[in-house]
């Protein structure tokens, strides 16, 4: 699925499933208004977003351990069996993989065009820069949605808090016999607090969910500069040690 067409539908089931659920909240609830149903929107949003980097991240690390399929590549190459090693990047089918399949299906491509080591070497790192350009915005997709999320949380929950205040400043200028109307009063602040509820939870866990998948991406990339270092380290090895 395209990500313009995710996003549209996330956003569109959202805020159904958002006045969906406001319209059954109990009515201390439902005084806080319609934002109320935003926050909840923006809720499902978060949920989704979460669940999609999930998945997402759970599929770029591939089928089998990546340590245990790191070293099995680096045995291969070891052993200049190049074709197995191609063969257990499909096999593994994750982000790493790819990569790493990207520059040594180049390199071996190239040991036959290309006679000096120099070039071979360049082609091979310049195959897996280009394949890791392709690879890495997918494992960052949707990292700024989660944090537009918690920012807009905060900033609705504030909005919905202003407006119950502003009713409840209002009420207490409403006077029946010289007495302030303690039930708008009442319902100013219960909508001031329900939305202030409302926009810390969104905003709590939007920031959560930011910083932790953010760790997760580093991490990932990190591991996967440090495997394309040693491999091209390798292939360095093997072409000075054939001159």
């Amino acid at each position: 699925m395209k990500q313009s067409v995710f996003i549209v539908l996330v956003l569109i089931v959202s805020f159904a499933v958002g006045v969906f659920i406001w319209l059954q909240l109990p009515e201390y609830l439902r005084a806080g208004g319609p934002l109320v149903a935003v926050l909840i929107a923006l809720l499902v949003m978060l949920a989704a977003f979460v669940l999609e980097r999930l998945f997402t991240l759970n599929k770029a690390k591939g089928r089998a351990s990546v340590q245990s399929f790191f070293k099995n590549v680096i045995s291969m190459l070891q052993q200049d069996d190049f074709d197995g090693a191609l063969a257990a990047c499909d096999k593994q089918r994750g982000t790493m993989a790819n990569v790493l399949r990207a520059g040594i299906e180049r390199y071996q491509q190239v040991l036959v065009s290309e006679k000096t080591s120099e070039r071979r070497l360049e082609e091979t790192q310049r195959a897996i820069e280009e394949a890791n350009a392709l690879e890495v915005p997918l494992l960052e997709r949707n990292l700024i949605a989660l944090s537009t999320i918690a920012s807009i949380g905060t900033m609705v929950g504030l909005l919905g808090t202003t407006i119950g205040m502003i009713r409840a400043f209002a009420a207490t200028g409403h006077r029946v016999g010289g007495i302030i109307d303690a039930q708008q009063l009442a319902v100013g602040i219960s909508e001031a607090l329900v939305n202030t509820a409302g926009g810390l939870l969104s905003g709590i866990g939007g920031i959560v969910a930011y910083n932790f998948f953010v760790n997760k991406v580093d991490t990932f990339n990190y591991t996967m500069d440090e495997a394309n270092y040693e491999v091209l380290q390798l292939l360095k090895s093997r072409e000075t040690e054939g001159k």
